[in-house]
């Protein structure tokens, strides 16, 4: 079963390596080093471990790191004012908002607020703006790691029927609107969609991102479908479960991401790939 696997480390090393070789020319021809700044407010033991990582893979590939950790009780404009500042800090070529933020934040100002230059998450509204003209400047970093994936495993999506489970801005809409660019057919299921399993049935592509465990199951997958888990779930066991049923699915599917180590490790490595993107047009 093996051979139905995209594993989501193998394009993601290569990738990174990409970035890794073009960090190092920047460096050689300009002087200048990619630069990321994380801000964390509160300890959301998840949100401290994808920093965590974030940290280590811009070391990896030769892109500088800044984390600003702050207290749940930081106030919006103490956490606006260091948005302002890293806007304006010409070493800090992007700006990740750890998300969630705190419940007396707004939450879509403070994104806003990052400069849609630095805006490497592509949440700012004119960057999904340029997304939604087919001219993306920053590709929010998940449905753009989904899409390198079908890539790399020759995956055709010209004309194929394309389902997307889940809504979000964040991979939802994204990831339909980048499928639609690549020519699929694309339908958006949500809690209200209407005979979900023959939707999901016919079906070549199914993306899953909408936070549910094992809720996609084997009789809801048509024979040959390429198959994209964006659900992290921690079960009662601890263990960690995507949004499809993993070894079920897999009898019939003809390609399925496996959860961990599947869409995971492509969200960092686009945000790295949007950093260096940020430098690159910096430098013009």
């Amino acid at each position: 079963m093996s051979d139905k696997i995209i594993d989501g480390k193998l394009v993601s090393e290569k990738i990174r390596n990409v970035i890794k070789e073009k960090a190092q020319r920047i460096q050689k021809e300009f002087s200048r080093v990619p630069g990321l700044a994380a801000v964390l407010v509160g300890e959301d033991p998840a949100s401290q471990i994808y920093v965590r990582n974030k940290r280590r893979s811009c070391e990896d590939v030769g892109i500088y790191s800044e984390e600003h950790k702050l207290s749940e009780s930081t106030t919006q404009d103490e956490l606006l004012s260091l948005i302002d500042k890293l806007n304006n800090d010409n070493k800090i070529n992007g700006i990740l908002v750890q998300l969630p933020l705190p419940s007396h934040i707004n939450e879509s100002l403070v994104l806003n607020s990052v400069s849609p230059e630095k805006d490497v998450d592509g949440f700012h509204p004119i960057n999904a703006g340029y997304l939604f003209e087919g001219q993306p400047k920053f590709i929010p970093c998940t449905p753009h790691g989904i899409i390198k994936m079908l890539e790399f495993y020759n995956v055709e999506i010209e004309g194929k029927n394309a389902v997307v489970l889940g809504r979000s801005n964040i991979v939802g809409k994204p990831a339909a609107i980048l499928l639609l660019q690549k020519n699929a057919t694309v339908t958006i299921c949500h809690s209200r969609t209407r005979n979900l399993n023959e939707v999901l049935k016919n079906a070549d592509i199914i993306v899953a991102a909408i936070g549910k465990a094992h809720f996609v199951k084997k009789e809801m997958v048509k024979e040959g479908a390429v198959i994209i888990d964006v659900g992290i779930n921690r079960l009662e066991n601890g263990k960690l479960a995507g949004d499809v049923d993993f070894d079920g699915v897999r009898e019939v599917c003809s390609l399925i991401t496996p959860v961990p180590g599947g869409v995971g490790p492509m969200t960092i490595t686009m945000l790295l790939w949007n950093t260096l993107k940020s430098l690159e047009e910096s430098i013009g």
